[in-house]
């Protein structure tokens, strides 16, 4: 008996466990239903839209985005021209820094300073005259104004064959001419009985302390040897000069010294390689330097447009 009522529980409890699993069953169908009636009432035909509007939607999308990046482009480049403007800026600031600091010096006049500077405008302008009429006289002269702008250079032409001071006979002529020339230009530049200074030939009243003839070797024999040989060249130049124009020892310095002097540097000077005859007959050369007069102080700068204006008012002396 007891068995068969244990038989009659257990089936019991089976049955009840399966009553209970279909209502939490019928209640979640119950809740989703809920659920989609819900949605289903919030649902609107208002809410979608064309097909064709969606697309053209996305159209307007991708050509919005394509134009942002074209603009990050732009934006990226007009940034680089800022960039490099502002550097020139910097540039610009420091340069008109630099020559507001020029403009403050050339304000503070200095009058010896400013003769100096014209000083050496004139000398260059006399090799300029010297060199144009040369030219004239032998259009294939290789005469060039040295890169210091202080000498006249005859270089190339053969002045001197190797080894020999005396002058070709077929190149003294531009020795002779270089001498006629010169003699009158130095009127205007010295003091003495030649003196001829004017201000329209020299307004600034500059005044040659030297005309200096300087002898050059190539690099062949010895250092002495080539020292001796461009002096006796420099010597040979010297008298070719006189002999054509005899009162070039008339033009004096400041000092009352002839200006016209001679100087030989042997094969310290060279302006070419020396690995070739063509560059060695170059380095055979003359050059006529010019050497201004230099003031020490600006008191002097009186004291030398008195002496020119002496020799104008004819109160000049050997």
């Amino acid at each position: 008996m007891r068995t068969g009522h244990q038989r009659t529980t257990h089936a019991e409890d089976e049955e009840s466990a399966f009553v209970s699993m279909t209502d939490m069953t019928v209640s979640f169908l119950l809740i989703v239903i809920l659920l989609l009636a819900f949605f289903a009432s919030q649902y609107s035909e208002k809410d979608t839209v064309p097909r064709s509007r969606y697309e053209e939607v996305l159209k307007q999308r991708d050509a919005a985005v394509a134009e942002v990046a074209k603009l990050e482009d732009v934006l990226v480049i007009k940034q680089a021209e800022i960039n490099a403007k502002e550097t020139e800026i910097k540039a610009l600031t420091k340069r008109i820094a630099e020559l507001e600091e020029l403009l403050s010096k050339l304000k503070k006049y200095d009058p010896l300073e400013a003769y100096l500077t014209i000083t050496a405008i004139e000398r260059r302008k006399i090799l300029e005259t010297l060199q144009e009429q040369l030219k004239i006289d032998f259009p294939d002269l290789q005469v060039v104004i040295s890169e210091e702008s202080d000498a006249l250079r005859f270089q190339g032409d053969g002045l001197f064959s190797s080894g020999s001071s005396e002058l070709r006979s077929d190149r003294r002529a531009i020795v002779e001419s270089i001498a006629t020339r010169l003699d009158k230009i130095l009127p205007c530049y010295t003091v003495g009985i030649r003196s001829v200074w004017s201000a329209g030939c020299n307004s600034s009243g500059a005044i040659i302390e030297a005309v200096q003839i300087e002898g050059h070797t190539d690099a062949d024999g010895g250092d002495i040897s080539n020292l001796v040989l461009s002096t006796d060249r420099a010597n040979s130049t010297f008298t070719a000069m006189i002999a054509r124009e005899a009162d070039l020892v008339d033009h004096l310095n400041f000092r009352k010294q002839p200006v016209l002097s001679v100087a030989g540097y042997g094969k310290m000077r060279p302006i070419a390689a020396n690995n070739s005859e063509e560059s060695k007959a170059t380095n055979r050369r003359i050059d006529l330097r010019i050497i201004m007069y230099t003031p020490s102080r600006s008191e002097e700068i009186a004291l030398i447009r008195d002496a020119l204006n002496k020799q104008l008012d004819g109160g000049g002396s050997n």
